[in-house]
């Protein structure tokens, strides 16, 4: 979808005009189509009598404003005309051969909304080279070393999978985040950069971004870009906080993320999964939008977060981010971790005290008392589109489609959850041990940044 057609009319400026008519009335409808109708189609007549016919579309998950804005943005993507000079002869044949196919282009250009990327073939997703160049993505080695003033203590953001992260500063004044990666990893070059080329393409709001990586010697650096206002977990877990934390803000993150998953998920050109999905690799910008952060190969170290099922046999789906993203939601709502939920005096895992409060009808008992004053309805309806994502049953689980459409409202009556997969952690510690030997479904590569699959 990234070439463009020519197409040829005698009349340039009355095809403008017809298509910018066409245009704004499709535009305005398009955006203000409720679910699943936010799109319009047109046909009309260009002044050299040719039917002109388009199609314009976004993701009902889109609002309104985010719809037209994107429409408009794409409008200037439509392909050039040009004059009919030159184009006397096999004119009839220039007709079916150049213009159907240039307004078949134009019609999907302008529903790019909702994108439809071409696969790439296999060898094309191995060539790097067709990729991005490796030179615009590369720093030197001296250069992030003086940006982090030597990686030294006074710059250390905190650890992450499989190394420690940096704030940095380079001599333009840009803000970075460095992550140093662990030295043992047994990767090739050129896979690493493969990767990193691959990840670096992912482009979306509610994603921390890669700007690049740095390779001298023994030493592995992924360049981010900085995101100011710490994690998530700085906030939800600390009462004081929180307190000044309130329901629109926790919802706008749930949301976001939510939009981060749906995009690595079933939007990017890769199908990736992230597997490591916690409050902690949830950064928060300026205006405390949520970024997911912190693409690594997961080696089944963060057994709260993992479905049991995964953890224990070693593989990994969508689902397991799903499962991830449940068990966040509940946390978000009950300002508590999974493992170290408090009802009072008495201690219990998350899931079951949140299972055993929906079968008694007394699910607000689960939401933090700082949010207390928020809507109860929508806090509720978090909870239960969590409790759906838990599901023992993988199947059951609904896919970020499906959540993103049930946080937006746009998905009703939202499902009714079964029981939340059972999770005994003393079992998930010992089949770590079994699957770090046996299983070809795990690595313990710690340069690996994501599970990337060719869709």
């Amino acid at each position: 979808m990234r070439e463009q057609s020519t197409i040829c009319v005698s009349d340039q400026d009355g095809y403008k005009r017809v298509l910018e008519t066409l245009f704004e009335s499709m535009r305005s409808e398009a955006a203000s189509g409720g679910y699943s109708l936010k799109f319009a189609v047109r046909t009309s007549v260009t002044p050299d009598l040719r039917t002109l016919y388009v199609l314009v579309q976004c993701t009902p998950d889109l609002s309104e404003q985010n719809c037209s804005d994107c429409l408009t943005d794409i409008y200037g993507n439509i392909p050039r005309v040009v004059g009919s000079e030159g184009m006397k002869r096999k004119k009839t044949r220039t007709a079916i051969i150049i213009v159907v196919p240039s307004v078949i282009a134009m019609m999907l250009t302008i529903s790019i909304c909702i994108f439809v990327r071409v696969r790439k073939s296999k060898e094309n997703y191995e060539n790097v080279e067709g990729i991005k160049s490796v030179e615009s993505l590369q720093y030197d080695f001296s250069t992030i070393k003086a940006a982090t003033n030597n990686f030294s203590d006074a710059n250390k953001l905190g650890k992450g999978g499989f190394g420690i992260f940096y704030k940095g500063k380079l001599l333009n004044g840009q803000e970075i985040a460095v992550k140093r990666l662990s030295r043992n990893s047994q990767q090739g070059d050129l896979e690493f950069k493969k990767e990193v080329l691959l990840v670096a393409k992912l482009q979306h709001q509610n994603l921390v971004r890669l700007l690049g990586f740095c390779l001298e010697g023994n030493e592995r650096l992924l360049i981010y870009e900085f995101v100011p206002n710490r994690s998530l977990d700085y906030y939800i877990f600390d009462p004081m906080k929180c307190a000044h934390f309130n329901w629109e803000k926790h919802f706008k993150i749930i949301k976001g993320i939510a939009r981060g998953l749906l995009y690595l998920h079933e939007n990017s050109r890769l199908w990736i999964i992230h597997r490591d999905l916690k409050p902690s690799n949830i950064l928060l910008d300026v205006e405390m939008n949520p970024k997911i952060s912190d693409f690594d190969l997961l080696i089944l170290k963060c057994n709260e977060y993992m479905a049991p099922k995964y953890a224990m046999l070693g593989q990994f789906s969508i689902k397991l981010d799903v499962f991830s993203f449940g068990v966040l939601i509940l946390e978000v709502l009950s300002g508590q971790k999974i493992t170290h939920f408090h009802d009072g005096e008495n201690s219990e895992y998350l899931l079951s005290y949140a299972w055993k409060n929906w079968r008694e009808e007394t699910t607000s008992n689960l939401i933090d008392p700082t949010l207390r004053g928020g809507p109860i309805t929508e806090m509720l309806k978090c909870i239960k589109i969590g409790l759906l994502c838990v599901q023992e049953n993988v199947s059951d689980r609904p896919n970020m489609t499906s959540i993103v459409l049930m946080l937006n409202g746009n998905l009703d009556p939202i499902p009714t959850p079964t029981q939340p997969t059972s999770f005994m952690q003393s079992n998930i510690v010992s089949s770590t041990s079994v699957q770090n030997d046996n299983s070809s479904s795990i690595t313990n590569n710690g340069a690996s940044i994501t599970e990337l699959c060719p869709r």
